[in-house]
């Protein structure tokens, strides 16, 4: 019913914040005519704006709309921590490695207590105060501005701050991934650390539940064909093992 998916909608771009009307249409199945009629409707109501090529959750809105970080880490939390796990067993003793912002990479923490001598470079908040009750874990704070959609530190000064420092393993996360969009990320502030650190690092590995699979967020920060390692809590749809196995990409499941 039209009714019902309006409101899926509106469900659906307030979890992403931005969404393209291509995106719409495929999550929808309806053709593009009909999501500009709907989302006509969303943007009477004041939910959303038109952006070209697609919708972005108002910003008078933004922080009713948005949903909490601690809302969002709660979800998921076993299949969160099966991923933390697959991406920790990657880690050795004395490595230098990079943790992302996130609800996934922050459960990395206790899955490295068992390691020896671990540096760990890191803008995700909740990551440094969990990694304090573990004197193997040496923590280097990026430093930066505080990003409260993720509890993340971000700005041109991390890029610059990292730049001092030779990663070894870069953990990143992404609010979707997509064959055709790649690996998305709403803020532009994070995404530009992201992809500094695919280009700098010798090894990466992207951590993402199955629900980010098929989704294309605000901007894309890199090339699946980027990563080491793309590590999941189910085993993806064909095509993308399919891309992973063309790709020389290790595809990690539980």
């Amino acid at each position: 019913m039209k009714i019902n998916r309006i409101s899926e909608i509106e469900k659906y771009t307030r979890q992403l914040e931005h969404v393209s009307l291509d995106r719409l249409c495929d999550v929808f199945k309806v053709s593009k005519n009909t999501i500009r009629r709907d989302i006509s409707e969303l943007a009477k109501k004041g939910v959303i704006k038109k952006v070209y090529g697609g919708i972005t959750i108002n910003q008078k809105n933004a922080v009713e709309s948005r949903e909490p970080f601690e809302s969002r880490e709660i979800k998921n939390q076993t299949e969160k921590k099966q991923i933390a796990k697959l991406a920790s067993d990657l880690v050795d003793d004395d490595n230098v490695i990079f943790i992302d912002s996130g609800t996934t990479t922050k459960h990395m923490i206790p899955f490295l207590a068992t390691k020896r001598n671990i540096t760990i470079i890191t803008s995700n908040i909740h990551a440094i105060i969990a990694a304090i009750p573990y004197p193997n874990l040496n923590i280097i704070s990026t430093g930066g501005v505080v990003y409260r959609g993720t509890n993340s530190l971000t700005g041109n000064e991390v890029t610059t701050f990292l730049r001092n420092y030779n990663i070894e393993k870069a953990f990143l996360a992404s609010t979707g991934v997509s064959l055709a969009k790649g690996v998305t990320n709403i803020s532009p502030l994070e995404s530009q650390i992201k992809r500094y650190l695919i280009e700098n690092s010798t090894t990466t590995a992207l951590l993402v539940d199955h629900t980010k699979i098929n989704v294309a967020s605000l901007m894309t920060y890199g090339r699946l064909e980027d990563f080491n390692y793309f590590i999941t809590d189910i085993l993806p749809p064909n095509e993308y093992v399919d891309f992973f196995t063309a790709n020389n990409i290790s595809l990690l499941t539980p």
